[in-house]
């Protein structure tokens, strides 16, 4: 059964939201020199440290609720089974990649306060200690990878649906394809490449939003059953 209209648009103003979160995740972060230690307590002691990745955290978990009502748009359509594996690949991906956030979050801004404070802490290499992580680094790549594939997956479902817009899951798949890289690209590519994610979730969220409002024009002009069984 077809997810319901207004289900759809649940999950297609959740995945707006996250398209905006994830933008002002790299516009509100400070970009001090973290390789200094003085750089990194100013960064990441700040409010805008703890705000700028909490935006980034909600993002996931509202991507996750836009992609599951994605799955729900496109039900018996050609493009159902991959939406279903793209719902199981980024749930995966945003349950690994969520506890590196938190951490970054609100273990290093803890540190870092500390050390603003006056404790006599290295905070460059106990976030380098944190970062690096054999296992810390392992679950936040493959946790990205997973998410990668599972918006990939979702445009390709897309596309084979012919019910949401192509180019949206092109661009949104565009987006997380290049999440891992972008943290090695300067700030001002940081910054575009939030502008770039937050592009795709609208630009999808919007051909969610049509598709619910088409299914609702489709379930008004149906008409009604008669009521003889025989």
């Amino acid at each position: 059964m077809r997810a319901s209209p207004v289900r759809i648009r649940i999950g297609a103003v959740a995945l707006a939201t996250a398209g905006v979160s994830f933008l002002l995740y790299p516009l509100l972060r400070p970009w001090e020199d973290e390789t200094t230690v003085v750089g990194a307590t100013a960064a990441m002691s700040s409010s805008a440290w703890v705000a700028s990745h909490g935006f980034a955290m909600i993002g996931f978990v509202l991507l996750g609720l836009g992609v599951l009502a994605a799955w729900g748009a496109v039900h018996r359509t050609a493009g159902e089974p991959v939406a279903l594996l793209a719902v199981l690949l980024t749930w995966v991906g945003i349950g690994l990649t969520l506890p590196y956030y938190g951490a970054e979050t609100f273990g290093l801004h803890a540190v870092a306060a500390a050390v603003d404070a006056g404790e006599a802490l290295d905070v460059v290499a106990i976030a380098d200690g944190f970062r690096y992580d054999p296992v810390a680094v392992t679950s936040f790549g493959l946790g990205l990878t997973a998410l990668a594939a599972g918006i990939v997956a979702l445009a390709i479902a897309v596309r084979r649906s012919g019910i949401l817009s192509p180019g949206a899951g092109l661009l949104l798949a565009a987006g997380f394809v290049l999440f891992l890289p972008q943290f090695f690209a300067p700030p001002a590519g940081r910054i575009a490449h939030g502008v770039l994610v937050a592009a795709g979730c609208l630009w999808t969220a919007w051909s969610l939003w049509t598709s619910g409002r088409t299914a609702h024009d489709a379930d008004v002009d149906r008409p009604p059953m008669s009521g003889h069984l025989d």
